[in-house]
């Protein structure tokens, strides 16, 4: 049997997902470099074995594969430039945020100057790196993704190539992430209104966790109907939610809670409605965001 040595990598920026990321590669046992505009806060990281490197240069002439937790693109980029005659031949990783169009511009810049290059993105917490069930997903060449996916796996168990358009990580991310916001705004007015009676907010965590559980098993049917451009089977009809509308105004009235949030919501389901899906499902408030 052939053995296989840990396979040397580095991170550049280590708040703390950037971190998180470099002590996973050490608890993985591979030998990781380490490089921050902040020397300070590398040294925990060097306690636990990571070499420091004082310079991006000196940080990316130690490994081929050089991970980048940055700020946004523009600063990986602005970071990366002085050293971009090291960086070629190597295999760059981004896990920052952005948008899709910013992981194309960097990928461009990345292939211009003969950068292998993976865009990614990190869907848990810090905590969670280094998990076994820990989602990580890349866009990129599939060879470059084979060739570093069982370093890249020491982030997260479930470690996913998604294709090769280097902007779908960013795409998957901002699509799905979509979810987020609303729906802990959604948890923090119900908190909020509990409050107000004297309930606690983790009084309704129980309750609050079954129902996301409900809305992730209905998630599939309403992406069929999406894909087929069907809802006349829906049982939640957008009707329904135009009638709750006012129940919800009232709850926030009589709860004390800022209603400010639902109103574009409820602008939203009549809008639907006026155009002809008042007895569809709900899922037809789809072809109602998409702009022309």
């Amino acid at each position: 049997m052939t053995h296989h040595e840990p396979a040397a990598v580095t991170v550049l920026g280590l708040g703390s997902m950037g971190a998180a990321l470099a002590g996973a590669f050490l608890a993985a046992g591979h030998p990781t470099t380490v490089w921050n505009r902040t020397p300070e806060k590398a040294a925990p990281l060097v306690a636990a074995g990571a070499q420091h490197a004082r310079t991006v240069d000196a940080a990316v002439a130690a490994s081929p594969l050089v991970v980048a937790c940055l700020t946004g693109y523009d600063d990986t980029r602005r970071i990366l430039e002085p050293a971009t005659a090291t960086l070629a031949g190597h295999t760059l990783v981004t896990l920052n945020s952005g948008t899709p169009a910013d992981a194309s511009e960097l990928a461009e810049w990345a292939a211009s100057n003969g950068v292998r290059f993976l865009d990614g993105a990190v869907k848990d917490v810090p905590e969670a790196v280094g998990g076994p069930g820990t989602l990580l997903y890349y866009a990129g060449d599939a060879e470059v993704f084979a060739e570093h996916a069982p370093t890249l796996r020491a982030l997260g168990g479930d470690t996913v190539l998604l294709g090769g358009e280097p902007d779908l990580a960013k795409f998957y991310e901002s699509a799905v992430g979509a979810t987020l916001l609303p729906a802990l705004v959604g948890f923090f007015a119900g908190a909020a209104a509990a409050r107000t009676r004297g309930i606690a907010a983790a009084d309704l965590v129980p309750y609050a966790v079954r129902w996301l559980q409900m809305i992730g098993e209905i998630v599939p049917v309403f992406a069929a109907e999406i894909d087929a451009r069907d809802y006349s089977a829906g049982a939640s009809s957008v009707n329904l939610f135009v009638a709750g509308a006012d129940v919800d105004l009232e709850f926030a009235r009589e709860a004390k809670v800022d209603d400010a949030w639902l109103r574009p919501l409820h602008d939203l389901v009549r809008k639907a409605a006026a155009a002809g899906h008042g007895e569809d499902s709900i899922a037809a408030l789809t072809e109602v965001l998409r702009t022309a």
